[in-house]
């Protein structure tokens, strides 16, 4: 049985109130068409949520790397160190790091001026640069934003438990909690506190949840909050096509979609695609290396709390490679629109859940006929390919009947640094209430 630890009142409160505001705007009866295209008042800007440096177990100074996003036509970036916000005094000892010389000779070429060094005991050593430091360096306004962030790097027993929070504030230590879910909703909980206590807008969100097949569908199911979850992560070792005994996390989106909406009169889950970089040096490679994966948010400005709005508000899509140039939800159905690339093709597969789905489950089974901490098998109604059509444009009507549609579409382009081999670019359109659910 799930043991959830008591939320407070005032969090309780919180919660209800912005999963209300969410669910008014996703699945009123009164819907009404919404069109994602850029205009006069709106714009596409391109981002990363999940990004490691010195701060942490990245291989490469602040600096360095947003300056990388940033000559690669990104619009904004997320830092997530794990467990810590560079904000502090700290020196590191050039030869003592990962990728040492070789990111210090770029530090110094690329910012010769604004290395701060020092010779201690015969050693080389370099004050890495704040947040706020680095904001002032490499950001432009307007142009290109740098975002605070945090990776709250939890675990329960050998399960790791990663959410990243964006745009916080102060560091969130991890909570820990009694189940995987207790932790996840704990670290939640402290993310909507902090938000509410300083009315500074955040989000959470759940990080690559087949990383070490740390976390469920079913564990992430009852957590109260965290509506955002990584679809894609561009590590090579967070298995995204799970394996024969684990979901993919597609397939995790898809279970979580139906029996939210459909048992649990929860929100729609939001899926994400990240970087999660740590190297930077010999690109491309099989490291966790940038440019892997990003998101594509519609907003009215290149302001944090503007880009939050927009990702709760779901105006957004994922992307490893493909543009969109419109995509179009409404009460009879969602109609997509790709920017095409010349020699590329192009499949849209609508996919969602029809009410008066097969509800029952099995537990997967090790070899010793014991079961497995895994993500359950479900019914193939669930997460269904309920249609597939070829070309730069794709519409799918509703027939009445459905919980949700959501869109993969699937270039023939190879990705030229994937994740996982063989990976063809892709983009991920966020699911849409269907009648039976709104």
């Amino acid at each position: 049985m799930l043991r959830i630890r008591r939320i407070p009142l005032w969090t309780t409160t919180l919660l209800l109130l912005g999963l209300a505001i969410v669910a008014q705007r996703l699945i009123s009866p009164g819907v009404t068409t919404a069109a994602l295209q850029a205009d006069g008042q709106l714009k596409w800007y391109r981002g990363n949520m999940h990004t490691h440096s010195y701060w942490s177990d990245g291989d490469n100074y602040l600096e360095n790397i947003a300056l990388w996003y940033r000559e690669h036509n990104y619009d904004f970036l997320v830092f997530t160190d794990h467990n810590t916000l560079a904000a502090s005094e700290r020196w590191i000892d050039v030869d003592k790091v990962k990728s040492g010389r070789v990111a210090y000779g770029k530090l110094k070429a690329n910012f010769p001026d604004s290395v701060t060094e020092r010779e201690h005991d015969g050693k080389t050593e370099v004050r890495l640069k704040t947040f706020a430091e680095v904001s002032e360096l490499v950001g432009l306004p307007s142009e290109y934003l740098l975002i605070q962030g945090e990776e709250v790097t939890d675990k329960f027993g050998r399960s790791p438990i990663h959410m990243n929070v964006s745009n916080v504030r102060e560091v969130i230590p991890p909570l820990g909690g009694s189940s995987v879910t207790e932790v996840m909703q704990n670290n939640v909980n402290a993310a909507i506190a902090q938000r509410e206590r300083t009315g500074q807008p955040m989000i959470i969100h759940l990080n690559h949840p087949n990383f070490g097949f740390g976390v469920t569908a079913e564990d992430l199911l009852p957590v109260v909050g965290e509506n955002f979850f990584e679809v894609y992560n561009g590590h090579p070792g967070v298995y995204n096509s799970g394996d024969t005994q684990h979901a993919s996390t597609e397939r995790f989106w898809d279970i979580l979609l139906t029996r939210r909406l459909a048992e649990l009169n929860l929100p729609v889950l939001y899926g994400l695609a990240t970087d999660d970089g740590h190297s930077y040096h010999s690109i491309p490679s099989r490291a966790s290396e940038p440019g892997r994966g990003w998101v594509m948010v519609l907003s009215e400005s290149l302001k944090p709390d503007a880009l939050i709005h927009a990702l709760e508000a779901g105006r957004f899509y994922a992307s490893s490679g493909v543009t969109l140039s419109r995509v179009e939800s409404g009460p009879r159905g969602l109609s997509i629109e790709v920017a095409e690339e010349p020699g590329v093709t192009y499949r849209t597969e609508f996919i969602g859940t029809r009410t008066g789905y097969d509800a029952t489950s099995t537990p997967v089974l090790n070899k010793d006929g014991e079961e497995m901490h895994a993500t359950r098998q479900y019914s193939d109604d669930i997460g269904t390919v309920l249609s597939t059509q070829e070309g730069t444009t794709a519409r799918y009507e509703f027939r009445g009947d459905e919980i949700y549609v959501r869109a993969r579409v699937i270039s023939s382009k190879l990705h030229p640094n994937p994740s996982e081999i063989g990976e063809f670019e892709r983009a991920w359109v966020q699911p849409l209430v269907g009648p039976v659910a709104r």
